[in-house]
């Protein structure tokens, strides 16, 4: 038979192209350092994985590999809990105690399918001119009767709606805390959960639109197209807030001969500076960075480079410590009852080594050593 290719087709293909890639910067060493990159790269490939499958089906190469057969219905009930977990981690830095369970739907919906799955391939051939209809092929007479769980498009729409609303709750608790405004948001990673959550509701209400005017699997192109454009709106995403286009050069980091920032340009940013961090503290975010502070203060990187440098007489990391620090300093007599990586986290540490070592460095012993100490001055 001849392949059904159209701008559907394509535009379907470069999606899983560009997801493909999105997973190898998501799943990279140094970006699964941060659970929300994990999780996010977890719920693009389930994405891309559905996206391929009907890619084949619809195109009909699904003939040359019959086997792949609804081989991804049980991926699908990932997508939710992978977005959960993303948006979770932005807010709380990990993963909640026992997640694992959450995929547990999968895990079912994949034991229900064994019987299907482990037909021949007369039986997923059925099952696809069943569902797609293509022209000028009728089904193979005599086939085995087979199972296969039913409602599979009502069970992941009801699922991804319950953890869309998951995620809509705990992003609403993290826009109170944060006194955002959900128009205005300044956080980053606020940011990154409001476009997440339109962007997955997106693809949710466009499921059910196509399910709902098209049978069996005939509009499933559509929504598979559809999820081809966040995929490309995280890869826009991905790339404004990558360093690549803010880095420094050689001699911007070490003298500012050149410069043309005055002594007067200098105070101002160092005023700004020192509102931001006051008011925003903008220094407890995990993956703050010099370029989102740049950004924040509407200077380039060079510049505010370069008054930290030389009107502070530190780096930006060291500044980013010796505030991190008396925050931390402040939660250990304030909040006596919270565990120190806890403390650690709410400041914007990813692990507890880390802060004792920076909080050594600056204060001269461990926080439990100076909380210890700042307990018996109270007492005393």
């Amino acid at each position: 038979m001849a392949y059904k290719i159209d701008l559907f087709s394509i535009f379907i293909f470069l999606g899983i192209v560009q997801a493909s890639f999105l997973c190898l910067f998501f799943f990279s060493f140094k970006s699964r350092n941060f659970n929300s990159n994990f999780f996010q790269g977890i719920m693009i490939f389930s994405m891309a994985a559905c996206s391929f499958e009907i890619l084949l089906c619809y195109t009909g190469a699904i003939i040359n590999v019959l086997w792949l057969v609804d081989f991804s219905e049980a991926l699908a009930f990932i997508i939710g809990p992978a977005f959960y977990f993303m948006a979770f981690c932005l807010i709380h830095g990990k993963a909640p105690k026992r997640w694992y369970w959450h995929w547990g739907p999968a895990l079912i919906w994949l034991i229900l399918q064994i019987p299907f799955l482990i037909q021949g391939n007369d039986v997923k051939y059925n099952a696809w001119i069943g569902s797609y209809h293509p022209p000028g092929l009728s089904f193979i007479d005599d086939t085995p009767e087979f199972f296969s769980p039913p409602y599979h498009s009502e069970f992941i729409l009801g699922h991804l709606a319950i953890y869309l609303v998951m995620g809509l709750i705990i992003a609403i608790q993290a826009f109170k805390k944060k006194q955002q405004s959900v128009l205005t948001v300044e956080v980053p990673a606020l940011k990154k959960i409001r476009s997440s959550l339109i962007q997955v509701g997106m693809v949710a209400a466009m499921i059910f639109i196509v399910k709902l005017f098209n049978r069996d699997d005939m509009g499933d192109h559509l929504f598979a197209a559809y999820t081809t454009i966040p995929i490309y709106l995280i890869s826009f995403q991905v790339i404004r807030q990558s360093g690549f286009f803010k880095q420094t050069t050689i001699t911007e980091t070490t003298k500012y001969k050149s410069s043309s920032l005055s002594a007067e340009d200098q105070a101002l940013i160092l005023d700004k500076l020192k509102t931001l961090m006051s008011e925003k503290k903008l220094f407890l975010q995990p993956n703050f960075t010099l370029p989102d502070l740049a950004v924040q203060l509407n200077v380039s990187v060079h510049q505010v480079s370069q008054a930290i440098n030389d009107g502070l007489g530190k780096s930006f990391f060291e500044m980013l410590a010796e505030h991190r620090i008396e925050e931390a300093k402040v939660l250990l007599i304030t909040k006596a009852n919270i565990k120190v990586e806890e403390i650690a986290e709410e400041v914007g540490y990813n692990s507890k080594s880390s802060f004792n070592t920076a909080f050594k460095k600056l204060v001269g012993m461990t926080p439990s050593e100076w909380r210890t100490n700042a307990e018996k001055q109270k007492r005393g």
